[in-house]
């Protein structure tokens, strides 16, 4: 797992989850169809990785497909901003 799924995991984790709630979730975990992200929630993690990426995800590109698990979130951040240099 890279940084960026870590960060999105943990989030969600943290944001999303009620303390005495014991579903584990990884990076291929359905976010919005299991019932996890609603569409509200949804907009604030958009805000968070806009925010903490500083990037621009586009409304076109927001869509619950690409925010469905941690994985797919990851991939879409990266396709925007592009190869980071290391």
């Amino acid at each position: 797992m890279d940084e960026l799924q870590k960060m999105i995991l943990d989030y969600v984790r943290r944001e999303y989850l009620e303390e005495e709630d014991d579903r584990e979730i990884g990076l291929d975990t359905p976010l919005i169809t299991g019932g996890i992200v609603d569409s509200f929630s949804m907009v604030s993690l958009k805000r968070f990785l806009e925010r903490k990426c500083e990037i621009q995800i586009p409304d076109a590109q927001a869509t619950p497909a690409a925010f469905d698990s941690v994985r797919s979130i990851a991939g879409l951040v990266e396709r925007i901003r592009g190869p980071v240099a290391v």
